[in-house]
């Protein structure tokens, strides 16, 4: 009980974490919404790949409490980067450079670690995701923040398989207890990467998903990986990660179905915003390369 106690009275210092490649605009059109957090964040750490991918000037009110710093690119390179300058966090919200969170996430994130110390990984309820779209802009983002904010909260956590990777909030102390980190073996946008590191983490405590943590995932498509590289992704990491053992067949394999039929069925009328035929391409290079026993997630690097 005193342990519990403990827990329910002590301070946790919050971190956010974003990595960003190529996308300056958006980040720094959504970065100032994190001043309108009912909970202060204590720091956030920005990992980009490049000098010009931030402005330092355009930080503004929140230049005092953020820093930068740089990683070759690389979704789960830069993550890692950021697992290592946040020494003092007790909780790290990862989220993408386009996520817009509700003026309550932080509060309910901290309220989420506090209530529940078997908690060490929770992801919030996204109200709209662009990813699955051509995008939403940053207006239309912030008025579904800001209708949706105006309703009571209500709803409690239940258990998921993974994390968001938009946005979830890791406990650093079981991070730091097990060396976890990200798997530089899924490189450039990293794909399924969430799953990876999700499921390192549910060895050692639950994970759920919040209908109080709320949020917009503008899915902006600007620095976006090539349709051949995501193509091939889509086949290796998952395969990658059921010999892993971090993600079961039964996740992994509707997973490589669902997105080798909708590149299949679609590249004949395909979305303005998806590269299809891109897609479908990378999906027979990593299945030849299945087949031919050299499948790996590294190879997109060297594809066109």
């Amino acid at each position: 009980m005193a342990f519990e106690g403990f827990h329910r009275h002590m301070h946790y210092r919050v971190a956010v974490g974003i990595a960003t490649t190529g996308r300056r605009p958006i980040l720094h059109s959504v970065l100032p919404h994190l001043l309108h957090q009912s909970q202060p964040v204590d720091e956030i750490v920005i990992c980009a790949a490049a000098d010009d991918d931030v402005d330092p000037a355009a930080l503004g009110a929140l230049s005092g409490r953020t820093r930068v710093v740089f990683s070759e690119r690389g979704l789960c390179r830069q993550r890692n980067r950021i697992l290592e300058c946040v020494g003092e966090a007790d909780i790290l919200l990862f989220l993408d450079d386009d996520f817009l969170v509700a003026p309550s996430y932080v509060e309910e994130t901290v309220r989420i670690f506090r209530e529940y110390p078997d908690v060490v990984m929770s992801t919030g309820t996204v109200d709209a995701d662009g990813i699955l779209g051509p995008g939403i802009p940053l207006e239309d983002g912030l008025r579904i923040i800001r209708t949706r904010s105006d309703a009571p909260p209500s709803g409690g956590e239940q258990p998921v398989y993974n994390g968001y990777g938009c946005n979830m909030a890791i406990r650093m102390s079981t991070v730091r207890g097990y060396g976890l980190r990200f798997d530089e073996n899924l490189p450039l946008y990293g794909w399924l990467e969430d799953v990876d590191f999700s499921r390192q983490l549910a060895r050692h405590g639950r994970i759920v998903r919040s209908q109080r943590q709320r949020g917009v995932h503008l899915g902006t498509k600007t620095g976006r990986t090539s349709g051949i590289r995501l193509g091939y992704s889509q086949i290796a990491n998952p395969v990658y990660l059921m010999r892993k053992k971090t993600m079961s067949p039964r996740h992994a394999a509707p997973q490589i179905m669902r997105n080798l039929v909708a590149n299949t069925v679609k590249i004949f009328r395909p979305e303005p915003w998806v590269d299809r035929r891109g897609r479908l391409s990378g999906n027979m290079r990593a299945l030849a390369d299945l087949v031919r026993g050299r499948l790996a997630p590294q190879n997109v690097t060297v594809l066109e």
